[in-house]
């Protein structure tokens, strides 16, 4: 799918930024099958373009995502209930796939780091599919649901293994047990998002952060850092990071970017890093073995 198909989400890329905007305002950006389609499409767009260093995800209108389209009544997340051709494209074996579990999936395999601007409401969908991005700032006027309990059913999008990891086990089940709608002020309280801003200074302060990003740091070098992070949250010793650290240090340690990197702060000038994430990860990447369902 290309980005100039898209119908759901809009992709827009300038100096160095992509922006990718939930962009169903009149439903207030309710999730489907298309927006997780064109979601996935958007993340391997930005992953294949070395112009992209940064990626920012924010919603149109009043809304980030009110999470799942309810359209469909109360057969809403009844996967027997779906046409065939729809029901069919997510099995694997006798299992189902979960839609937003593909999009946050897709976006924890990301190269390029993901920033969330979170303009409104987000429920459901609209919450998990937040886990997996890198840094969160939100609008004060920005409410956040782990409403599933009470739609009776429960958890999706691989939240059960990110969000105990940004907020603690503690607040992870209150905040899923009770599925109530809480504010800004106790998401910035808790750890959910990193800062909060005045509505129409959201955007702003998320550019500003992927600017920096992308101005001062090697995109190579990103790239493995966001994953050895991610992947090395859940591994079982200090040891399994140390083996990977050492491969990642050496790799980069020899590279045309380290070279420039240091030759900069000694000059005392910007750093111009000639590796590309497309051509020159190194050659022991990546070195994690995919879960059956990615």
């Amino acid at each position: 799918m290309s980005p100039k198909d898209f119908q759901t989400i809009a992709l827009a890329v300038a100096d160095g930024i992509a922006t990718i905007t939930l962009n169903r305002p009149d439903k207030l950006n309710a999730f489907n099958a298309r927006m997780r389609d064109e979601l996935i499409a958007a993340f391997d767009a930005t992953d294949a373009d070395d112009a992209v260093r940064a990626v920012i995800v924010t919603g149109a209108g009043r809304a980030f995502c009110a999470g799942a389209d309810l359209s469909g009544g109360g057969q809403t997340f009844d996967y027997a209930a779906r046409n065939e051709a729809a029901r069919e494209e997510l099995r694997v074996g006798d299992v189902y796939r979960d839609g937003g579990g593909m999009v946050t999936l897709r976006m924890y395999r990301s190269l390029k780091p993901i920033i969330g601007a979170i303009n409104g409401a987000a429920v459901g969908i609209g919450m998990t599919m937040q886990l997996p991005m890198d840094i969160r700032l939100a609008s004060t006027e920005a409410r956040f649901g782990f409403v599933f309990a009470r739609r009776g059913i429960t958890p999706e999008a691989a939240s059960s293994w990110f969000l105990p990891k940004l907020v603690g086990m503690q607040t992870a089940l209150e905040w899923c047990f009770t599925g109530r709608v809480f504010g800004a002020q106790e998401a910035l309280d808790r750890g959910l998002v990193r800062s909060l801003h005045a509505p129409g200074e959201l955007l702003p302060a998320a550019q500003a952060l992927a600017r920096e990003i992308a101005d001062h740091s090697a995109p190579v070098s990103v790239a493995l850092t966001r994953q050895l992070l991610w992947r090395m949250a859940a591994a079982a010793h200090p040891m399994d990071a140390h083996r990977v650290d050492s491969r990642a240090i050496q790799t980069r340690g020899a590279s045309a970017d380290a070279r420039e990197g240091v030759s900069a702060f000694l000059d005392k000038r910007p750093a111009v890093y000639p590796n590309q994430v497309s051509t020159d990860m190194p050659a022991f990447f990546p070195w994690w073995q995919e879960p059956g369902f990615e």
